[in-house]
């Protein structure tokens, strides 16, 4: 996948690689994207209030800060999404921080690509941010998601 013009590259800032080799970008909101950093095809914002439209296609997932999605089965059906599209395309999540709510997402995305859920966040935070996955509930969320997709994910 690295040297597809339209994958991240592995190693880039934020850029993590699933078990699969599909790569995804985490990021924070509060750092402005380099002006020589390729722009994702497909972005996903975890926020609690609606963000302004940046000029790749784009989705919002209302996710308050240091909680929850406030619609899981949408979350679900998105975090799916932002998988199987990572497969082919550039695909980023991010939030405010891209630690808590990013990093929640991430290890889900882990959990679907076939990292048993007891072990997505460890992962994401080996892989990605050591920080990651700020709050007790969210590693919960991060089990619990495991519980709901099978501990096969999709690829199994």
């Amino acid at each position: 996948m690295s040297g597809d013009a339209w994958a991240w590259c592995e190693g880039d800032p934020g850029v993590l690689a699933l078990p699969s080799g599909r790569l995804v970008r985490g990021r924070g909101l509060r750092r402005p994207l380099d002006p020589g950093a390729p722009a994702p095809a497909y972005g996903v914002y975890l926020l609690g209030a609606r963000p302004p439209l940046p000029p790749w296609e784009s989705r919002w997932l209302r996710w308050p800060d240091f909680r929850l999605p406030g619609d899981r089965e949408e979350a679900r059906a998105v975090l799916t999404e932002v998988w199987h599209r990572a497969a082919g395309e550039r695909v980023e999540l991010a939030c405010l921080g891209g630690r808590g709510r990013t990093g929640t997402a991430l290890a889900c995305l882990a959990v679907l690509d076939g990292v048993p859920a007891d072990e997505a966040v460890a992962f994401v935070r080996r892989h990605y941010d050591r920080r990651a996955v700020e709050t007790p509930w969210q590693r919960r969320y991060v089990r619990g998601f495991g519980g709901l997709t099978g501990r096969e994910g999709l690829r199994g």
